[in-house]
């Protein structure tokens, strides 16, 4: 059985308007019969009808602005950043019942927004603030003479500043995804060929920070990474660079959950659509509790799972997903986490070709 449309609504603004016309009318026309039949005159039947009209008009007229002045009382406070105030009435099964109800949907977003905007201030300062204070301690070592500025000392000051640089490129990414100017340059490619590049480049990035840090604590050698393409000659259609970001990411934080000397494993599979992918990124951490796993793409989110980083991992910014699910979000495809006996499995599904429409 079908609802009724919106000018039919048993209890809808129109319905009681109506009703208030149909019952003002009967009243002046039981009075008029009244007055008829006990001649009584017009002029004080005519009074009469017209405080009974009053009286009811008032009734109706306050159940309607009463609920108006709330609305515009919480709208101010919303529109002055007080979000915690709420209208009262939104169960109700008329056109003011949807306002309520849109208000509050309303101010539960901009909470969010605001909660989430105050968040990322606090996490991008705090980011900002670890390796700042860590170069200009070393700086002024040198220069109050305590330290001499030997290779030693610069590499220290060169990781930090390294550390600066991949926050500033990731909160740069973060900023053209939420204004929408990166454009999706997405070409056919082979995809061990592709797939054996990225995995080297992480390779080569490890051995390079931990040479220019000077010892093995800031970044993960020990863990093997592996690579699974069935059919080797597999074959996708995506934007290369997009997807480098998505697979970089997702093995940046496999290979920092990963135990000592663990493994880290990438697979790829062909989708159920000409040129389409499926990703699978394996690590054999702790994993990933299931009450969190709705929230591992968001922002600055690091889990809440003790010590979740291997040895020689700095914890990372926590945007490295965020970045993923964006890039994932571009070529209109999904990613999500898998369920997996042992570690953490990374499920990503790029769509291919975009079919045409019929």
């Amino acid at each position: 059985m079908t609802s009724p449309g919106p000018g039919l609504r048993p209890f809808s603004i129109k319905a009681k308007l109506g009703t208030l016309v149909v019952v003002s009318v009967f009243i002046t026309t039981g009075l008029i019969m009244v007055a008829f039949r006990t001649r009584t005159e017009l002029r004080f039947i005519t009074v009469f009808s017209v405080i009974a009209t009053l009286l009811i008009t008032q009734f109706v007229a306050h159940g309607l602005t009463a609920p108006l002045d709330e609305m515009r009382a919480v709208a101010r406070s919303i529109s002055h950043g007080d979000y915690t105030r709420r209208v009262n009435g939104a169960d109700r099964r008329d056109e003011l019942g949807d306002l309520a109800q849109t208000i509050n949907l309303m101010a539960d977003d901009l909470a969010a927004v605001d909660r989430h905007r105050k968040e990322l201030v606090a996490n991008v300062s705090h980011e900002l603030r670890t390796p700042i204070a860590a170069l200009r301690a070393v700086l002024e070592n040198v220069v109050d003479g305590v330290s001499s500025a030997d290779p030693e000392t610069m590499r220290t000051a060169l990781k930090q500043t390294e550390r600066l640089g991949r926050l500033v490129e990731t909160l740069l990414d973060l900023s053209r995804l939420d204004n929408g100017v990166v454009p999706l340059k997405a070409n056919r490619f082979e995809v061990w060929p592709y797939l054996s590049g990225v995995l080297k480049e992480a390779n080569l990035a490890a051995a390079h920070r931990r040479l220019s840090s000077g010892s093995g604590n800031h970044s993960r050698t020990d863990v093997h990474l592996h690579l699974d393409v069935s059919p080797p000659e597999l074959t996708a259609h995506a934007d290369a660079e997009r997807l480098h970001q998505v697979v970089a990411n997702l093995i940046d934080n496999a290979v920092k959950h990963s135990p000592p000397h663990g493994r880290v494993t990438v697979l790829a599979r062909r989708g159920p659509q000409p040129e389409s992918l499926h990703l699978e990124v394996v690590d054999e951490g702790p994993g990933i509790p299931e009450s969190e796993r709705h929230r591992v793409f968001e922002r600055f989110n690091r889990g809440e799972v003790a010590s979740p980083h291997g040895p020689g991992s700095d914890g990372g910014t926590g945007l490295g997903l965020a970045i993923a699910r964006w890039a994932v979000d571009l070529h209109g495809g999904r990613i999500g986490v898998a369920e997996s006996a042992r570690g953490c499995r990374i499920r990503v599904t790029l769509p291919g070709i975009p079919q045409p429409r019929g």
